[in-house]
């Protein structure tokens, strides 16, 4: 169940995730904890249903090995995106070597919940990497082969993701049949690169 606890504050109630705190309206408040409750892993008919817009609710379930953090937020309900919500996606997905925060495009956190729901697990996906910092992607193309000088994390276009519950073509596969941009396997490291690039596929 996704980690909410309501406060009421006038007219207005706060959704509280990992202590950080966000106000809702009260509708949209008790609709998303009614269809969290009713329907715990929400599921819809095709990954493209929900990038059109498809199904009531759009939620996310993360975990960073990194921090300790872990997120289980709707982050979309009737239609709308909840401001309150991405900006906690933001913060979980920032650089953590330098705390630097930048907004993770809407599309590659569609991606990613599609892809989720596509798999039917209930396990969060284990984040490895969201938004990189410029100084963060250099360091790690001095490292490791692979990173690219102009790498989507730094526009926070990008993600890569496990699942201990789903195999790397398992998780490329429910990516790559979102069409919503690259997806890249890579296998010998056990994750998936999900982006909102060019609809495209790489690795093995």
């Amino acid at each position: 169940m996704p980690v909410l606890a309501p406060r009421e504050t006038g007219t207005r109630y706060t959704m509280t995730i990992n202590g950080n705190s966000g106000s809702l309206t009260r509708r949209v408040l008790l609709g998303a904890f009614a269809a969290t409750t009713v329907t715990a892993a929400p599921t819809f008919s095709n990954a493209t249903g929900i990038l059109r817009g498809a199904g009531d609710i759009r939620r996310i379930r993360m975990f960073s090995g990194r921090t300790g953090e872990r997120i289980d937020m709707i982050y979309w309900i009737e239609g709308e995106y909840i401001k309150d919500a991405l900006k906690e996606v933001d913060y979980f997905m920032r650089d953590w070597r330098t705390g630097s925060v930048k907004s993770i495009n809407l599309r590659t956190i569609d991606v990613m919940a599609a892809a989720h729901n596509l798999m039917d697990a209930n396990e969060p996906y284990t984040l490895l990497s969201g938004y990189r910092s410029p100084k963060t992607n250099a360091m790690l193309r001095s490292r490791l082969k692979g990173v690219a000088k102009n790498s989507l994390h730094m526009e926070g276009k990008a993600a890569d993701l496990r699942l201990s519950t789903r195999s790397v073509g398992q998780m490329a596969r429910a990516a790559a049949a979102c069409r919503g941009g690259g997806v890249g396997r890579y296998s010998s490291s056990n994750f998936v690169h999900m982006d909102c690039g060019v609809v495209r596929t790489w690795g093995s």
